[in-house]
C-alpha cells in the first residue's frame, strides 16, 4: 500500500563515524529507513561520510554524498537535489543537532523542506533540558529536582540548595558526554569547569544513585496510536551510563503493577510531547518505595532501539521511517512475522541480555571507573531461555579471554569490597570472585547495589560449579551435564572443572544425547505462525523450531563486537558476501551476536544464528545445518582465528585453505616463506632473555619495536629509543621467559607505509589497489589517514610493491580477499605483514574505485567465472581520503597520542579533486574541535625548533596562544612570535 500526500524525494543525515556513543546501530537504522523508502518508491539521497557502512553502499540509496554532516555542506546539497522531506532521526545526535540548526537558521523553510516524523519543536523539548522538565511536569508527572546553569558559581548555588550528591549534565550531548555524579563543591567546579569547555549550559540534578535504571522503546503515529515495543532493564543500578551498563530484556525484578506504570507513564509523555515513529524512555525506579524519575527521552533512533530490534524482531528503524510517511500504525505490515500489523506489541518467551566490550586497556593511564559518561566501544547480544545462560554467554561472546561468569583465573582479591563498590569494565568478575568466596547475597547487594535477584541467579551458577567439582570424568551424571548446559556452561568449562578438554566433553554429551535445541525468535512468543529466520541455540527446550539441513547453504561468520581495530568496515565485508552468495542462489547463513549490525537484520541472510562464534557453537550449527562449507575471511580476526580449529574438526573452509592462514599468522613461518621468495622484511627476533634483547637492539640500533606474547600491565606494543627505556618497559610490562618471548623488530624512522588490498584466484593476482598513509611508520593503519590513488610514492616504489604482492598471492595460492602492509623508503621495500582476510580498508578501496573487491572475491571462493577488470578501472580522476574518528574526550585520563597501538574507535572518507580537498573534507568530518586552550612547548634541539616555525606562526594566525620552557621562549620570540 501506497501512502498518499508522502514525499517525492527524501534527504537522509547519517551519523558520519562510530564513536564511543555513537556507533554502528545508525548503520542499521539507516538503511532499514532507505529500504522503508524504497518499498514506498520514495526517492532516498544520504549525506554520511562513514565509507565504512552498508548505507552508503551503491544497491541503497538512490545517491550518496560522502560529506560532513555539518549545515553549510548540508545545505549545498539541499540546493542541488531539492528534496521535499528530510529524516533526522536515523544518524544519532549527528542528524539531530544538524537537522534543528538547519530549521533554526531558516534553511529548511527556504527550500521547503519538511522534517518528516517527529516535530522539531518536539525535537527541541526532549533535548533542552529545560524545556523537557516544564513539559513533563505540565502532565503532572515526576523528573529529577533539576536547575540549569551558565556558569561555576551559579552551578556552587545550585548544589547547595539540591543537596550533595548532585548529578551534572549538558544539553545535546551524546552518549553522557561531560556529565556525572559529585559530591563536594571541589569535585562540582572540577566536572564544571570541564563541561563549560564544550558548552554554556549545563543541569544541575538530584543524583538518583543507587536506583534500578529502566528504558521502554515506545512507536506513536500521527493518529495517536502508541504502542510499547520493548521493556529493558540494567542489571547496573543508576549512576552509569545505559551504554556501559549490562541490559536484560524483559525486565525481570519489577513487579506486574511496576512494569505497568511505567508503561502507561510512558505512553501518556510520548502522546503529550507529539513523538511520531519510534522513541526511548529512561527511568529511575525506586528499589524500596513506590517512587520513580523519568531520565530522559530520546526522540530519535538510539543504541537502545538497535538493540530492542534484535531483541524483540520488532523492524523498529523500518516501522518508523513508515510512521514519519504518514502511515498508522495498522497499515504497517510487520515484515518479520508476515502475519501481523507493527500495531502487535511483541511478546517474548525467551531472555535477551546485551553486554558492553571495553577496549580501555588500549588507553595508557585511562580511568577505567564506569559513570554517567559512555566508554564502551562496542556491545554483544546473548538469547537463551534463563538469565544464567544469557550471563555466561555473554561474557565469552565480548572476546576478552573469559571463559564464563566463572571458571576464569583467579583475580587479585585484597580489596574486593572496593572492587564490587566501584563500578569498573572488570566489576562483575569480582562479583563472582566474591561469590566463590563466600560473600553473602546482602553484602555483595549492599555493596553495589545490583539487585538481589540478580544475585542469587549468578549463584547459582557458582552453586553449580561447585557441584561439578566434586565429580569426575566417570561421575558425572547426565542430569548435572544437562544442568550445567541450560545454566550456560561451555564444553571448556565444564571440562577445565572434572580436568579433561573440551572434546572429551562434547563427546560425552553426544553419547548421553544432550544436544542443543534450535528456537526461532518470532516477536509473539508462537502464538501465531511465523516466517521468521532469526534463530538461537539453547539446552532449555524440548525440540527444534525449524528444520534444518536444506541443500546448498553457505556458511558466513560474522565480525563479533566491535572493538577498536574490528568494527563496521568488516561487518560491510560480511553483508557483501552474503549479498553476492544469495545472487548466485546459494542460501545463506549468518552467524554473528552484535546487535549493532546489519549483518544481523532480518532480510540479510536465508538464516541468523544470534550465537557465539566459539569452536563449540560453530560445530554445533555447522553439524545441525550440514552446510557446502564455511567462510572465513570476511569477519576480521575472530573467524579467521577459528580457520585451523574448524579445518581440524572436518570443516570445509572456503576460500584460501586453513594452512595457508597459518603460514601467514605464523610469524615464523611467514618470515621463512618471505626469505625463499626473497623478499625484504625489517630484521626481527624472538627473544627470551633481557641480554638476547639489548643484544639484539644494539646489533641491529635503536630505534626498536617491541612486542610482548605475554601481557601483564596492559602495555602491549611499543616503540623503545635507548638501552635504558628498553629494560624498563622489559621490567614493566612483560614477564620475560622462555614461556613469555618478546618480539623484537628494527622501527625504521622516516619512513612511508603503503597498503595493498587485494583479490586473488588460486594464487593469481585478479584485482588490487595501493593506498599510501600520510603519516610516517609508527603510526597503526587503523589510526592513519590513507589516501587512494597515492600521491607521494615513487612509481618504482609502486612497481616493486606490485611485483611483491603477486609473489606472495602464488606463494600462499590464496583464493579471495587479502592485505599486506608494506614501509617503503627510498625505493627499499619491506614487508611488514600479511592478512589472509578481507582488511579494514576494503570498504574504502571498494567504494574509491567503484569496483566491489568483496563481491569479486565471494565469487572467486565458490570458483564462479569472473569478467576481467579493465586496467583502466584503476586511473582516477579524483583523490579519496580515509581519516580516522578519534574518542579520547571520553575517556578520562588517556594519553591522545596515536602510536603502534590502535586507538580510533572509527573513520570517515571524502572524494575530492585533489588531495587537500578531500582531506579537508575527511577531517571536517570527524567533527574535530579545538579545544580553547593554551599550548605549552617544549621542543627539543635547535634544529627541531626551527623545523616547527613555519607550523607555529600558521597556528598563532588561527589565534592559539603559546608559552615554553626558558629555551624554547627565547627562541620563537627571537623569531617574531
Amino acid at each position: 500500500m501506497i501512502k498518499k500526500g508522502k514525499p517525492k524525494k527524501v534527504l537522509i543525515l547519517g551519523s558520519g563515524a562510530l564513536q564511543i556513543g555513537q556507533a554502528g546501530e545508525f548503520d542499521y537504522s539507516g538503511s532499514q529507513a532507505i529500504k522503508a523508502l524504497k518499498e514506498d518508491g520514495v526517492e532516498s539521497i544520504l549525506i554520511n561520510p562513514n565509507i565504512a557502512t552498508i548505507q552508503t553502499s551503491e544497491q541503497l540509496a538512490d545517491k550518496v554524498y560522502f560529506l560532513p554532516v555539518k549545515p553549510e555542506f548540508v545545505e549545498r546539497v539541499i540546493e542541488k537535489e531539492k528534496p521535499d522531506g528530510i529524516l533526522l532521526g536515523f544518524g544519532g545526535q549527528t542528524a539531530l543537532n544538524c537537522g534543528v540548526e538547519l530549521f533554526d537558521s531558516g534553511v529548511l523553510q527556504k527550500h521547503n523542506v519538511r522534517i518528516l516524523g517527529t516535530p522539531v519543536e518536539t525535537i527541541k523539548d526532549t533535548e533542552d533540558r529545560l524545556l523537557f522538565s516544564e513539559r513533563v511536569l505540565e502532565c503532572g508527572l515526576k523528573i529529577a529536582v533539576s536547575k540549569t546553569v551558565t556558569n561555576a558559581n551559579e552551578a556552587l548555588i545550585a548544589a547547595n540548595e539540591i543537596g550533595y550528591p548532585v548529578m551534572v549534565r549538558i544539553a545535546y550531548a551524546l552518549g553522557g558526554l561531560g556529565s556525572g555524579i559529585v559530591n563536594n563543591e571541589t569535585e562540582l567546579l572540577e566536572k564544571v569547569n570541564r563541561a563549560f569547555a564544550f558548552t554554556n549550559q549545563i543541569l544541575i540534578e538530584e543524583s538518583l544513585y543507587g536506583w534500578k535504571e529502566v528504558e521502554y522503546e515506545i512507536v506513536r503515529d500521527k493518529f495517536n496510536n502508541c504502542i510499547t515495543v520493548c521493556s529493558m532493564e540494567n542489571v547496573d543500578p543508576m549512576g552509569i551510563h545505559t551504554g556501559d551498563s549490562i541490559v536484560v530484556a524483559p525486565v525481570q525484578t519489577l513487579s506486574a503493577q511496576e512494569n505497568f506504570k511505567l508503561r502507561s507513564i510512558g505512553i501518556k509523555l510520548i502522546r503529550h510531547l507529539g513523538i511520531v515513529g519510534e522513541c526511548n524512555i529512561q527511568y529511575a525506579l525506586n528499589p524500596h518505595e513506590d517512587d520513580y524519575r523519568i531520565i530522559e527521552v530520546n526522540a530519535r533512533l538510539s543504541r537502545s532501539s538497535a538493540l530492542a530490534s534484535k531483541a524483540t524482531g520488532y523492524p523498529l528503524a523500518f516501522v518508523a521511517t513508515k510512521l514519519a510517511l504518514g502511515y498508522d500504525l495498522n497499515e504497517v505490515e510487520n515484515i518479520i512475522t508476515k502475519e501481523t500489523s507493527a500495531c502487535f506489541e511483541p511478546a517474548l518467551d525467551y531472555i535477551v541480555m546485551k553486554f558492553p566490550r571495553w577496549d580501555l586497556q588500549k588507553f595508557r593511564q585511562v580511568s577505567t571507573q564506569l559513570g554517567s559518561e559512555m566508554k564502551s566501544v562496542g556491545e554483544v547480544m546473548s538469547i537463551g531461555r534463563t538469565f544464567e545462560e544469557v550471563l555466561q554467554k555473554a561474557i565469552r561472546m565480548l572476546d576478552i579471554g573469559m571463559k564464563g561468569f566463572t571458571c576464569n583465573d583467579p583475580i587479585e582479591t585484597l580489596t574486593l569490597d572496593e572492587k564490587i563498590s566501584t563500578p569498573t569494565d572488570k566489576r562483575i568478575f569480582y562479583v563472582s570472585q566474591a561469590l566463590d568466596e563466600g560473600y553473602s547475597i546482602d553484602k555483595i547487594h549492599e555493596l553495589s547495589k545490583i539487585d538481589k535477584w540478580f544475585l542469587y541467579k549468578m549463584k547459582n551458577i557458582i552453586s553449580l560449579k561447585n557441584e561439578i567439582t566434586f565429580q569426575s570424568a566417570e561421575t558425572i551424571t547426565s542430569d548435572l551435564l544437562l544442568k550445567a548446559k541450560q545454566l550456560g556452561f561451555s564444553d571448556r568449562q565444564i571440562g577445565d572443572l572434572i580436568y579433561k578438554d573440551e572434546f572429551f566433553i562434547r563427546n560425552l554429551r553426544k553419547e548421553k544425547n544432550i544436544l542443543p535445541f534450535v528456537k526461532q525468535i518470532d516477536t509473539l512468543a508462537a502464538e501465531y505462525p511465523a516466517q521468521t529466520n532469526y534463530l538461537y541455540m539453547t539446552y532449555n527446550g524440548g525440540e527444534d523450531d525449524i528444520s534444518s539441513g536444506e541443500k546448498n547453504q553457505i556458511v558466513v561468520l560474522g565480525g563479533g563486537a566491535y572493538r577498536i581495530g574490528s568494527s563496521v568496515e568488516f561487518d560491510w565485508c560480511c553483508v557483501n558476501s552474503v549479498l553476492s552468495l544469495n545472487k548466485l542462489n546459494y542460501k545463506t547463513i549468518m552467524i554473528n551476536y552484535n546487535p549493532e549490525t546489519v549483518s544481523t537484520d532480518h532480510d540479510t541472510c536465508d538464516k541468523l544464528y544470534f550465537e557465539e562464534m566459539s569452536l563449540e557453537r560453530v560445530l554445533d550449527i555447522y553439524e545441525k545445518e550440514n552446510p557446502l562449507g564455511v567462510i572465513v575471511s570476511m569477519g576480521g580476526q575472530i573467524p579467521n582465528n577459528l580457520a585451523m580449529k574448524l579445518h581440524n574438526n572436518n570443516v570445509n573452509i572456503i576460500g584460501t585453505s586453513p594452512e595457508q592462514i597459518d603460514n601467514a599468522e605464523n610469524r615464523h613461518k611467514f618470515s621463512q616463506i618471505l626469505d625463499e621468495l626473497q623478499i625484504d622484511q625489517p630484521e626481527w627476533r624472538e627473544l627470551t632473555s633481557l641480554q638476547e634483547a639489548k643484544a639484539f637492539a644494539s646489533h641491529v640500533s635503536y630505534p626498536v619495536l617491541i612486542r610482548p606474547s605475554y601481557v601483564l600491565s596492559g602495555a602491549a606494543m611499543s616503540i623503545v629509543l635507548s638501552e635504558n627505556e628498553l629494560e624498563e618497559y622489559l621490567k614493566k610490562a612483560s614477564d620475560i621467559s622462555n614461556e613469555h618471548p618478546v618480539v623484537i623488530s628494527k622501527f625504521i624512522t622516516d619512513a612511508r607505509e603503503i597498503e595493498v588490498d587485494a583479490v586473488a584466484d588460486k594464487g593469481e593476482l585478479f584485482c588490487y589497489a595501493i593506498s599510501e598513509h600520510v603519516e610516517n611508520a609508527g603510526v597503526h593503519s587503523g589510526d592513519a589517514t590513507i589516501v587512494l590513488p597515492p600521491q607521494r610514492t615513487y612509481l618504482e616504489t609502486m612497481r616493486r610493491v606490485k611485483i611483491i604482492t603477486k609473489e606472495i598471492a602464488k606463494s600462499l595460492e590464496i583464493t579471495g580477499p587479502f592485505n599486506i602492509q608494506f614501509i617503503a623508503k627510498d625505493n627499499d621495500v619491506k614487508v611488514i605483514e600479511c592478512n589472509l582476510r578481507a582488511s579494514r580498508s576494503f570498504p574504502f578501496v571498494s567504494k574509491v574505485l567503484k569496483i566491489n573487491f568483496i563481491d569479486i572475491a565471494t565469487k572467486l571462493m565458490v570458483e564462479e567465472k569472473v569478467a576481467k577488470i579493465d586496467k583502466s578501472s584503476f586511473d582516477l580522476d579524483f583523490v579519496g581520503v580515509k581519516a580516522s574518528q578519534f574518542s579520547f574526550t571520553r575517556l578520562k585520563g588517556s594519553d591522545p597520542v596515536t602510536g603502534v597501538e590502535m586507538s580510533s574507535t572509527g573513520e570517515v572518507a571524502c572524494l575530492g579533486d585533489d588531495f587537500n580537498e578531500a582531506f579537508l573534507k575527511s577531517l571536517i568530518s570527524t567533527g574535530f574541535k579545538i579545544p580553547r586552550k593554551a599550548v605549552l612547548l617544549s621542543t627539543g634541539t635547535l634544529k627541531e625548533k626551527a623545523e616547527f616555525l613555519e607550523e607555529l606562526r600558521s597556528l598563532k594566525k588561527m589565534g592559539l596562544n603559546f608559552y615554553g620552557t626558558r629555551g624554547t621562549a627565547e627562541f620563537y620570540k627571537e623569531n617574531g612570535i
